[in-house]
């Protein structure tokens, strides 16, 4: 074994475990000031622990034995918990989710962006835990992943294929999934049906080692309208598999209002350079809010819990303060639902966007929302939101502002300061960038108001909201 091997793997014993860390993993700490993340355990839990990874300033490792339980300890309601690594909070409470989400953006913006905050307003938690998502996407696998148990066993594994999610950090690695709980029950009962028919109309599944088979994703869209999307990738195309499988969906399920497929023969499994073919329905559903629709096709973007999503939407309008006479920019637009969710309360509100497919989405839907005081641009945002083009389209009152994980680039942060909007509502996935975008902003803005909204109930996902106001 080798010295760095030797040094990864240490034991410890009676180990508090004291804060939920980053990517949803509990943080130990021992008395020596050493520490280490687990995958396995809550804040609260006391245990003993065999570390496999040694960083400069903390260790990974495991649990080895629960010494005492945490009181934000909860059941796990799913049994591939712990293997799938889609809902890593679920045995934790999820009073103690909410708490360590808030935790996190506050720290995030004193430490990293070292701001002077306001009272924080509670976090804005789901009224639904479970079944919250409105668009799933699963694999095929010709091979399953086989859980430890199944391969130390005597049993030999006949059924091994897969329907279910990648295991995580392995490309080539699905779990079939028996159960799951992410997203509403009619999606559960499709998948469930399409994995049964599949398998007696032995109907091959991926193999993306050999590069061999039929069935390769299943995509399903469902709204609050009670519409409901399904998107099937084949890899090769056996006409008669494929209409059969689409028949029986079609006979099984009436509550689908857009059946379509796909046949992918490239490397990868996206599908945005791939023609969707409809086989039954409109190639789109809806979803509404406050008697707007949004057209959704396979490609579109949405957010992907309809409920909070709406949540988020009203915390936004309302921070941004609307009189009817303001000029808004909403940069990072994406399909525009936020400019025409704020735009009847707006004089003009002028989005920008880098995915042309978005913005040609957002006229669609602006059109078919009858609202006429919308622009939409497509075009990379620092090269887009300059100078010449607030020239030529006017001096925002206020900017509403969505970026990616990554942030704002420094040049859109630059353009916002010299811009000098009397308001900026800045909305964040990811408050360790938005501490960062902060941070630049503080020279000329006070955050006076923050509001973490919950979108993702059992993971460690939390989405931020902050009102800037020009300092006077």
């Amino acid at each position: 074994m080798s010295k760095r091997r030797r040094r990864a793997q240490k034991s410890f014993e009676n180990v508090p475990v004291v804060d939920a860390g980053a990517r949803g993993k509990s943080v130990a700490k021992t008395e020596e000031g050493e520490v280490i993340f687990l995958t396995d355990a809550v804040p609260g839990d006391v245990v003993n622990i065999q570390t496999f990874k040694k960083k400069r300033s903390f260790y990974e490792g495991r649990v080895t034995k629960f010494i005492e339980l945490s009181e934000r300890r909860a059941a796990p309601v799913c049994k591939h918990f712990n293997t799938c690594g889609g809902c890593k909070w679920q045995h934790m409470t999820y009073e103690s989710q909410l708490y360590f989400k808030q935790k996190e953006v506050v720290e995030n913006l004193t430490r990293i962006g070292h701001l002077e905050l306001p009272e924080i307003t509670s976090i804005a938690g789901s009224s639904q835990q479970y079944h919250y998502r409105n668009k799933m996407e699963f694999s095929f696998s010709a091979n399953r992943w086989l859980t430890l148990e199944e391969i130390q066993s005597d049993v030999e594994i006949e059924d091994k294929k897969a329907l279910g999610f990648h295991i995580p950090g392995m490309w080539d690695k699905i779990l079939h999934l028996d159960e799951c709980h992410l997203h509403p029950q009619i999606g559960e009962d499709i998948r469930l049906s399409v994995h049964a028919f599949a398998k007696a109309e032995n109907i091959s599944y991926f193999n993306p080692r050999e590069k061999s088979g039929t069935l390769r994703t299943l995509m399903l869209r469902m709204s609050s309208t009670g519409e409901n999307m399904v998107v099937i990738q084949f890899f090769q195309d056996n006409e008669a598999q494929r209409v059969a499988l689409l028949d029986h969906l079609k006979e099984s399920f009436p509550q689908i209002t857009s059946l379509q497929y796909i046949i992918n023969e490239k490397a990868n499994d996206t599908i945005y350079d791939q023609d969707v073919i409809c086989y039954h329905g409109r190639d789109h559903i809806f979803e509404e809010m406050e008697g707007l629709q949004f057209k959704i096709n396979a490609k579109s973007f949405y957010q992907t819990n309809s409920q909070q999503a709406y949540e988020l939407y009203k915390i936004t309008r309302d921070f941004a303060g609307l009189s009817g006479e303001e000029l808004v920019y909403d940069l990072y637009t994406g399909t525009g639902t936020i400019a025409q969710f704020v735009a009847k309360k707006a004089k003009h509100v002028v989005g920008i966007e880098a995915i042309p497919v978005a913005i040609e989405d957002a006229k669609t839907n602006a059109q078919h929302n009858g609202i006429d005081n919308t622009t939409f641009f497509a075009g990379d945002m620092k090269e887009v939101f300059t100078q010449e083009f607030i020239d030529e389209h006017g001096q925002p009152d206020v900017v509403i502002t969505d970026p990616p994980r990554d942030g704002m680039h420094k040049d859109v942060v630059a353009q916002l300061l010299q811009l000098s909007a009397k308001k900026i509502v800045y909305v964040s996935c990811n408050s360790a960038t938005q501490a960062r975008d902060l941070a630049l902003l503080n020279e000329k803005y006070e955050i006076t108001k923050v509001q973490p909204v919950d979108m993702f109930p059992q993971t460690h996902h939390v989405e931020n909201v902050v009102l800037l106001e020009l300092r006077k």
